[in-house]
């Protein structure tokens, strides 16, 4: 029977939701005491937005699993098809989850204020930081390289994914050779059976007759025998 992966990566699921789920309250509760534009709430913005990226890395994970089972067959993994569609709700409802949260965030991101000036002027990017303000400036920097991490560590996921696909695949082929290979050995097996069952017919047959034509011999003898005798005693 083929191993499974679907528990394993549900775990990682659920503690990534779990973790998602309270970042998510953390950052309501800052945003309903703090200003826009906090370095408070800007920090739970980003721990937020970087752990819904884990968890839908992790779902894209479960989900490829769940697609597995469904191209091998269910029952090949020793699961019903009720299970199985538990499965796939399970992840449909996570996802939504996860595009819930990202909506809330995309509908709490401020939009920046238009800058006027009496002379025209190059207009400034929303993201760069003011670079009279050093810890502004840091914290931009430091929000570039986690994006950059992020952005390595999903094609990593995604290298990972290809491969994922790829043993499956290889997984599914090596699945239906063994069943012919095992369709063929159930024909020879029933193939032997008849023929040994001819055999012991014939076999049986055989004795019978042998031990049917010993024991008319074995008269014949006797009486050949018994003959003989009375003919000793009257010659006698």
């Amino acid at each position: 029977m083929s191993t499974d992966p679907y528990h394993a990566v549900q775990q990682e699921v659920s503690a990534s939701l779990s973790t998602a789920e309270t970042l998510r309250a953390s950052y309501q509760r800052i945003r309903s005491t703090a200003s826009q534009g906090s370095e408070e709430l800007e920090w739970a913005r980003n721990e937020l937005k970087a752990t819904l990226a884990a968890l839908e890395a992790d779902l894209e994970d479960l989900e490829e699993s769940v697609k597995i089972v469904e191209r091998t067959g269910a029952r090949m993994f020793g699961i019903e098809e009720s299970e199985l569609m538990e499965r796939r709700q399970y992840v449909d409802r996570v996802r939504r989850e996860i595009e819930g949260m990202r909506a809330e965030l995309a509908s709490s991101q401020p939009a920046a204020p238009p800058s006027y000036s009496s002379r025209t002027q190059t207009p400034k990017p929303a993201n760069a930081p003011d670079e009279s303000d050093p810890q502004a400036s840091w914290a931009h920097q430091e929000q570039e390289m986690m994006l950059r991490q992020q952005d390595e560590t999903l094609d990593v996921i995604g290298g990972t994914l290809n491969t994922l696909q790829r043993q499956a695949g290889l997984i599914g082929s090596e699945v239906a050779v063994h069943n012919e290979m095992l369709s063929d050995l159930e024909t020879g097996v029933d193939r032997t059976e008849s023929k040994l069952g001819d055999a012991m017919k014939r076999m049986r047959k055989f004795i019978r007759e042998t031990e049917e034509t010993k024991s008319g011999w074995c008269v014949v003898i006797l009486t050949i025998v018994l003959l003989c005798l009375l003919l000793a005693v009257i010659l006698v």
